[in-house]
Formats: structure tokens, sequence, C-alpha cells
């Protein structure tokens, strides 16, 4: 995405022509990377580079006699390049006017010191507000698991036809099993047979058991089985498929609320699938106006070069992001990492 931005940045930025020329003796002095932005020449990949620290104020502003000023007017033309720019790479609407308000509070009519670019300086200043966007307080699930009282941890998953939540459900027991928790899955999709031999498939392969009953049985009924194993087995969590289904198929969503009255999930969850842009965060908050989300999954993470959907899922919702999926198998499955995000949104890459 900053590629992108960068190639509107270079035409909307420009010195201000006030501003006097400084002395030959400092215009041949090499200026130092602002924190927080990319040193020139840097080639290495953003998913190697450490998250950058924020710059403070006093590294990027304070020009005096030979600074540039940003004006107003000039940041909002850099920002109606941005728009186009960001809705092309899935944020929304609403983020984008987030980011119009905080650059503008950060840079109109400030002075940038000496050798600090106007793009270092509005980078810095968008992957600040970013990071406040991604900072959602999250869930130590490990952390509440453990604590959790009596067992099991329940975990209801929700969301539309296929983001890939079948799946997740299979990656999040195998990530249990690496934080040393047992884990029983409930078959919840009773719809389809497919599903069922899906889940006994990888229950197989993980060594899960897999509560279920025939399809198109109850799946209320399938949660209460696969609670009532595990407390009777001492099993940690238990992870709950449910079928997929449209946000507006009242029918399929009153079953959900079903599946949730009778399960009393610790923790539900919404499975979305990161490539389907901004449909992805309205599903998310008409599941959670139906159901109650606690947190979101963003599912095939790994292709979606764009990013902007986990930003605008997260902000539209106000619901932290948990996990995120970055591939196939069962150890792609990833606590998601606001830093991680940051850098893949402004890596120096080829323009998305």
């Amino acid at each position: 995405m900053w590629a992108a931005i960068k190639a509107r940045l270079r035409r909307s930025t420009e010195p201000d022509p006030s501003s006097p020329e400084p002395p030959a003796s400092a215009a041949v002095a090499p200026s130092a990377p602002v924190s927080g932005a990319v040193p020139k020449g840097t080639s290495r990949p953003a998913e190697d580079r450490p998250a950058p620290a924020p710059a403070s104020d006093e590294a990027l502003f304070g020009g005096g006699l030979f600074g540039r000023r940003l004006k107003e007017g000039t940041i909002e033309d850099v920002m109606d390049d941005l728009e186009i720019v960001l809705l092309q790479s899935d944020v929304a609407l609403p983020v984008i006017d987030r980011l119009r308000r905080d650059l503008l509070k950060e840079l109109a009519g400030r002075k940038l010191r000496f050798g600090v670019d106007a793009e270092d300086a509005i980078r810095v200043c968008l992957e600040r507000s970013v990071r406040a966007i991604l900072g959602h307080t999250s869930v130590d699930l490990a952390a509440a698991i453990r604590s959790h009282e009596p067992k099991p941890y329940i975990i209801l998953f929700v969301g539309v036809n296929g983001t890939g939540k079948t799946t997740t459900i299979a990656k999040f027991a195998g990530w249990l099993r690496t934080k040393g928790f047992s884990s029983a899955i409930a078959a919840g999709d009773t719809f389809r047979a497919g599903a069922i031999e899906q889940l006994l498939a990888h229950g197989e392969r993980l060594g899960v058991r897999v509560i279920r009953q025939q399809e198109g049985s109850d799946p209320a009924a399938v949660a209460f089985d696969a609670i009532a194993h595990a407390k009777a087995k001492g099993i940690d969590v238990v992870l709950i498929d449910t079928a997929g289904r449209q946000h507006t198929n009242e029918n399929l969503i009153e079953e959900a609320k079903k599946i949730r009255r009778v399960a009393a999930p610790s923790l539900t969850l919404f499975v979305g699938d990161a490539l389907t842009g901004n449909d992805v965060l309205e599903q998310a908050r008409l599941f959670d106006q139906a159901l109650g989300v606690d947190g979101l999954v963003l599912t095939k993470l790994d292709a979606d070069a764009k990013g902007g959907a986990a930003l605008s899922a997260t902000f539209v919702t106000k619901k932290p992001i948990l996990f995120v999926g970055l591939g196939q198998g069962y150890a792609d499955l990833a606590p998601f990492d606001a830093d991680w995000m940051v850098r893949r949104l402004f890596a120096e890459g080829a323009a998305a």
C-alpha cells in the first residue's frame, strides 16, 4: 500500500518557496533518517525489519530558519490523492476520514526540520494513526484459557460461507496443542456432510475428538454434547463450528443465536476472508449486531496484497483482530501482531 501512496506524495508535496535556501555547508550534510522512516537504500523485506519506533515531534518539527512548512492546503491535496490509493487498497471511508483528521492535526502549519522529507513525515504520521487504529485491546487467549474455571473454555466460530472457517477451527486445535491445551471440536455445520467429514479428517490427523451427529441434526444439540463430553473428560477447550450463513439470512441467524444460548461461549469469533475487501467489515459489523462478537479472525491474509480490509474491519467494529490465517498448514495461524501489520502496510514493495 505504501508504494502506491508514495507515488502520489511525490506529486503533492513541494518545499515552501518562501523558505530561504540553506547554506552550502548545511546542504551537503547528510540528513539522518527520521525514526520510523525507512532509510534510503534499504532492501530488506518488510517482514524482516524490526518494528520502527514512532518518531518524536522533536525529530520531525521545529524547522527554524531553514525548515519547510506544510500548509493546510497542501495536506488537503495530499489527502485527496491518498484517498484514491486507500480506497483501492480496501480502506473504508470512515478509516480514511480518521487518517485525514490525524494528518491535518499533526502536520498542517508546522515546519519540518531541515533534512526531514515531507514524504518521511507523512509516512511517520500515517503509521502512528494506523497503529492507534490497530491498537484495540486484544485478548491473551492462552492466559484466558488457563485462568478459566470451570472447564471447558468454549469458543464459538461464526461467519459467512467460504471464508475458511472449518479449516480455521482445525488450525486453532493445532495452535492449542502447541500451547499445551486439550480440545474437542463440535461439528455444528450439520447442513453439509462434507463439513463434518472435513472436521473428522482434521481431528484424526491432530488427535482431537470431533463430536458430531447426523447430517441435518440440531447444531445446538451437537454443541451441548461436545461441552458435556469435555466436562466429563476434563478437556480444556471446545471449538464449535457453525454453518456458514449470510448475515442477511434471518432464519440461520436465529439458529446461531440458539447455539449461543445453549453453548454460552466464553469467546465468539467472527471468521472473515481478507480477500473480500470491504465486504468483510460489513459482514463483521452485522454479525456483531446480531450475535455479539468478541474478536475477529482474518483468513487468507497471506494472499491479500492490499491489506486495507484488516485495518477497516477492526476500526468499524471496534473489535480486536485476534488471529490471522497465513497459509494452508496447521501452523499457519498466528496471533495478530499490530507491528507486523504496520510493516506490511508500509512495505517498500511494488504499488498494490
